[in-house]
């Protein structure tokens, strides 16, 4: 069993209660509280609380030098000399950062869902489950072991399982995390496999040693196993073919959206393949097979994000968008180079992504939905929204100086100087990173416009405003005393009859629903990240090149940018939501709406296995019978031999048997 203790004077690794302390809270809460709100809540707190300090003293320690390269867990496992399993924690830059801004978004949702959920009787088994989620995605971070980190990747489909279908008396809800669970367990098994010949082959599963093991002997093992693990990585950051899973998931609530698809679940494949870094650099073929699918989910996602007719579903395929955008940071990083471009856009996109669906779960509470008719107008309706939705969307589009065009910028600019420098596939990622930069800046600036859309209402009393003052006409002051009928000092007309005044009933008070203090405090907190977050490539826990920006580049990518969103004013004017999207073919919104029907190819794709599932079932049964009907055929024989014998032996036997014994005599004499 390993030692729990730190260097530095702690009693535990700050690296173990990472991921002990919100394992902890879950158990705790699921245990002791199950159904009292405000325990639940304290416990969940805490347990985020602890986590996120633990996280900051480990960043402490990184900056400081002083930090431990790994830390124990479970010890060991027996299986040497077969396989060395010593099951550790790796501590370096990579994992640290990423611990604090895992700790960060789920201490923000832990406080956000206490007020969503403010009448969920099921709002304690939320609380634990984000909280084991937390637990799962900080294991898989800090994992320097394959099966500990395929651990934390199981327990994190299974937590997304019961997240997505928190309201499961939904049949939406239900279906959405059936498919969510089928769809990412049928990739999780190649990424199995692909973990396990990587780890067989090097004899250990520490993924450190397996990454000097293979660095040294590239092999096709080798880009068996890389390939393997990044179609697992493509099912969990639901990329092509796998990414239609993650839209029909916003039937959760909002706060598992903000934790799932901002800075845990769908990110998790570039943790472990920013891990595989040196081993990927030195496969051509594992890194053309990134670069496509990564390529082409974030071109395609980010139209059909444009597409939707649902502004939550828009986040999702947002999301899937900027995932491939990550992924493509990763394909295009030099021989010898880490992985900080992607790791610079995972933080960067937490932040932001994080704080867009939290801010959208505020107003789908106020106006009661999220659909476009719903949602349009929604930010001059609750002005407390305006700011926290424009910094979401400015980040998202890449618009500087947020921390998003920081993070964009140096992903584009290092795959525009390895394409001139003749890196196929560096060329192809450029390609789609242009396609990206286009199309995030023309959803962005769709939603915006939807969100920022003058109502009918608003329109006509603006226009009559102004055709009041052009009608105005100018009247003298004697046509004024002559015209004008006689009034007293109360203003009525004299000679009319008196009509008592009643006094007008005072309307109802109108409940203002705004999330509480911390929860708002959370969200400036994501809010300022969002901003200020690209300072974060000055400082030591990032190594990138951002002293020599390519300003060409720059200019080009912001005024594609510009044009994109004028066009996309230019096309929702008009409309009655303000939606740009709505002069699409209707037909092919509805297809973009249905995932470009991907549910259909999922069915066709599974149909010859259910057949298959059918048939190997009645033969099972078939033969099942057939055993029971040779037992019962034998009991049956038996049952008629003991009819035809009493017990007794016949004498016909005695004399057989008294024979044989004679001839053995006989036998025996002679010989």
């Amino acid at each position: 069993m390993g030692t729990l203790s730190d260097s530095s004077g702690w009693p535990v690794h700050p690296s173990q209660l990472i991921v002990l302390l919100p394992a902890l809270a879950a158990a705790v809460s699921l245990v002791l509280v199950r159904r009292a709100r405000i325990p639940a809540f304290v416990v969940a707190l805490l347990g985020a609380l602890g986590g996120l300090a633990a996280a900051a003293q480990l960043l402490a320690q990184q900056l400081g030098g002083t930090a431990e390269a790994s830390s124990a867990t479970v010890g060991p496992l027996p299986l040497e000399p077969v396989l060395h399993a010593p099951m550790r924690l790796g501590v370096d830059r990579f994992a640290v950062l990423l611990a604090v801004t895992v700790a960060v978004v789920a201490l923000v949702v832990q406080l956000v869902a206490r007020w969503y959920l403010r009448e969920d009787r099921r709002y304690a088994a939320f609380a634990a489950t984000v909280s084991l989620f937390t637990a799962a995605m900080q294991l898989v971070v800090l994992s320097d072991d394959v099966l500990l980190t395929i651990v934390g990747w199981e327990l994190m489909g299974w937590c997304s399982y019961l997240l997505i279908g928190h309201d499961s008396e939904r049949e939406k809800a239900r279906r959405a995390a059936y498919k969510a669970f089928l769809v990412t367990r049928l990739a999780d098994a190649p990424f199995a496999i692909g973990l396990v010949l990587l780890a067989t082959g090097a004899h250990t599963t520490s993924l450190s040693a397996i990454v000097r093991h293979w660095s040294g002997q590239p092999s096709t093992l080798l880009t068996g196993g890389l390939i393997a693990v990044i179609v697992g990585v493509a099912g969990k950051s639901a990329q092509v073919p796998f990414q239609d899973w993650l839209p029909d998931a916003m039937e959760g609530p909002t706060p598992a959206s903000a934790l799932i698809h901002a800075a845990t679940m769908v990110a998790a494949g570039t943790v472990v393949l920013g891990r595989l870094l040196p081993l990927l650099e030195r496969s051509d073929a594992a890194r053309t097979v990134l670069v496509l699918i990564a390529g082409i989910s974030t071109v395609l996602a980010g139209f059909l994000a444009y597409c939707q007719t649902d502004l939550k579903r828009l986040l999702a395929w947002s999301t899937v968008s900027q995932v491939g955008l990550m992924l493509l940071g990763l394909a295009i990083v030099p021989v010898g180079h880490r992985a900080d471009l992607a790791l610079n856009h995972l933080v960067a996109h937490a932040m932001f992504k994080a704080l867009l669906f939290l801010v959208f779960g505020w107003i789908s509470v106020l106006v009661g939905g999220t659909v476009v008719a719903r949602m349009s107008g929604a930010v001059r309706a609750h002005p407390a929204t305006r700011a926290l939705v424009a910094i979401g969307l400015l980040s998202l589009a890449g618009v500087p100086p947020m921390a998003g065009f920081v993070s964009k910028d140096l992903i584009v600019d290092e795959a525009a100087t390895r394409a001139v420098n003749g890196d196929g596939v560096s060329r192809i990622a450029f390609v789609a990173l242009a396609f990206s930069v286009a199309l995030t800046a023309a959803y962005c600036m769709r939603a915006w416009l939807i969100l920022d859309h003058r109502s009918v209402v608003e329109r006509n009393a603006a226009l009559e405003i102004v055709e009041d003052s052009v009608t105005v006409q100018e009247v003298g002051i004697v046509e004024l005393f002559v015209t004008s009928a006689q009034v007293d000092r109360r203003g009525r007309e004299v000679g009319q009859p008196l009509v008592p005044i009643v006094p007008e009933p005072e309307p109802e008070p109108v409940t203002v629903v705004a999330p509480d203090a911390a929860s708002r405090l959370g969200l400036r907190l994501l809010a300022l990240l969002a901003v200020v977050g690209g300072l974060l490539v000055t400082t030591p826990l990032l190594s990138l090149d951002w002293n020599h920006p390519a300003w060409a580049l720059i200019a080009a990518t912001l005024l594609l940018m510009a044009a994109v969103a004028v066009f996309v004013r230019v096309q929702s004017l008009g409309t009655p939501y303000g939606d740009a999207a709505g002069r699409l073919p209707l037909t092919l919104r509805s297809v973009a709406d249905r995932g470009l029907g991907m549910d259909g190819v999922y069915v066709a794709l599974t149909r010859p296995v259910v057949a298959l599932a059918r048939l190997v079932a009645g033969a099972e049964r078939g033969l099942e019978t057939g055993v029971h009907s040779t037992a019962r055929g034998a009991r049956g024989l038996a049952g008629v031999g003991a009819r035809l014998q009493n017990g007794t032996p016949t004498a016909g036997l005695v004399a057989v048997a008294l024979g044989v014994v004679a001839v053995g005599l006989i036998g025996i004499s002679l010989w």
